[in-house]
């Protein structure tokens, strides 16, 4: 044989390869997610409803039709005896809290959040310890929360009924707080390249670090010369709204490569490639500088120093493509899965990483290689510290807080509960 015949046999076996691979993996990823440690109620329908009307706050800016999907939802609220849905739509200015909260003044008996990730975290800290149920309706480019529950996402009729009719599940919620960046860190962001893409208003989906808050310089005068650099929005304030403010996540919160890549990605190329657009902004993330910080767990004081590419906070275990990142991530545990991934030697470290998550997917947790480039360390805690030694992006479900040096990260047991099948 010539060796071209060679390489293309070659090729062909890894095709096979890959799609063996591929086949198993989607398998093992059915068994596995969605994962809750506590058992489900035992009746498909339902619990009994309290009652009211049905509520929807709807995100304009996806692209969905409002007039379609309002007749939707009310031709299936009528369908299931329930009264007229309410109806609110988000804004800038309000991703989704406001609205939601004026729904519970309503009696809403269950509110559905028509968006896409932002729009669901935006809902459920509204509804965070109420115990009225949020349904889901998908309607952006990643809709994470939803593919962890395993939802009808084919089809928005069977979204709706399982909205209006499905299961109430108990889950947890994640919590993220940074604390203000000082005078002389934000000056340091300043003259950092990716500085720009603290602008989060143009970058997040829910608008809730529209005005880059944690950017926000410690003194007044600073904030001109922020400005003038393009660090900072000019319509931001000059103080910090509130240092206290808790941003609510349901799938994953990040600092380093990850919230990087959740800065870079496109709004044009996510419209038109969907969750892809962020894989195509980290690979111009790839060759970046890595963290260097200390990770308290719970309340033991006790601190790790690590150095690493990424620091990952997770509610849930699947990803978009279904990719396994959290083998061991359940949603209704009460704990956060920690995880510390790290790479070396350029491309060689992160296709070693891929090839480690896919076999953790499949269920092999034991790497055999002597020798390994990438690396994954989990842990689980209730709570968490994270100290940088500089300013790092920040993300929760793919939204920007901003850069900060100190977060504070936390599990709420039972926060929230959804709508499932």
């Amino acid at each position: 044989m010539t060796w071209e015949a060679w390489v293309a046999v070659a090729a062909l076996v890894l095709a096979l390869v890959a799609v063996v691979l591929g086949l198993a993996t989607w398998r093992a990823v059915r068994r596995r997610t969605p994962s809750f440690a506590e058992p489900g109620p035992p009746e498909k329908a339902a619990d009994e409803p309290r009652g009211g009307p049905p509520a929807v706050v709807f995100n304009p800016s996806k692209g969905a039709d409002a007039r379609t999907v309002r007749a939707l939802v009310a031709q299936t609220a009528t369908d299931v005896g329930m009264d007229e849905p309410l109806w609110f739509e988000t804004t800038v200015e309000d991703p989704g809290l406001g609205q939601t909260r004026e729904a519970l003044e309503r009696g809403a008996s269950v509110v559905i959040a028509a968006g896409g990730d932002g729009t669901v975290r935006a809902v459920a800290e509204g509804l965070a310890g109420t115990g009225v149920p949020m349904g889901l309706l998908p309607l952006g480019t990643g809709n994470l929360f939803a593919r962890n529950l395993d939802l009808p996402l084919t089809s928005q009729r069977e979204m709706v009924a399982t909205a209006l009719t499905g299961r109430n599940r108990t889950v947890d919620l994640g919590w993220l707080r940074t604390e203000p960046l000082t005078a002389a860190e934000a000056r340091e962001v300043r003259g950092r390249e990716d500085a720009s893409t603290a602008r989060s208003a143009e970058r997040t989906e829910s608008g809730q670090a529209a005005k880059g808050r944690y950017l926000d310089p410690a003194h007044p005068e600073d904030a001109g010369t922020l400005e003038e650099a393009g660090a900072v929005p000019p319509d931001t304030p000059a103080a910090p709204e509130d240092p206290d403010k808790e941003h609510v996540f349901l799938v994953i919160g990040g600092l380093g490569f990850d919230a990087a890549m959740v800065a870079g990605a496109d709004e044009e190329l996510k419209a038109r490639l969907g969750w892809i657009a962020y894989f195509v902004a980290g690979v111009k993330h790839l060759a970046g500088r890595k963290i260097r910080a200390s990770v308290e767990l719970g309340a033991s004081e006790q601190s790790e120093t690590i150095t690493a590419r990424t620091i990952l906070f997770a509610n849930v275990g699947r990803l978009p493509g279904g990719v396994v990142l959290f083998p061991d991530a359940q949603i209704d545990d009460g704990y956060l899965d920690i995880a510390v991934i790290d790479t070396r030697g350029g491309l060689i470290g992160w296709a070693d990483l891929l090839r480690k998550v896919t076999l953790q997917g499949l269920g092999v947790r034991k790497d055999l290689l002597p020798y390994s480039t990438g690396s994954i360390r989990f842990r689980r805690a209730q709570e968490l510290v994270v100290r940088t030694e500089e300013p790092e992006h920040v993300q929760v479900d793919g939204d920007l807080v901003g850069f900060a040096t100190t977060i504070y990260v936390r599990a709420e047991k039972g926060g929230l509960v959804v709508r499932t099948a």
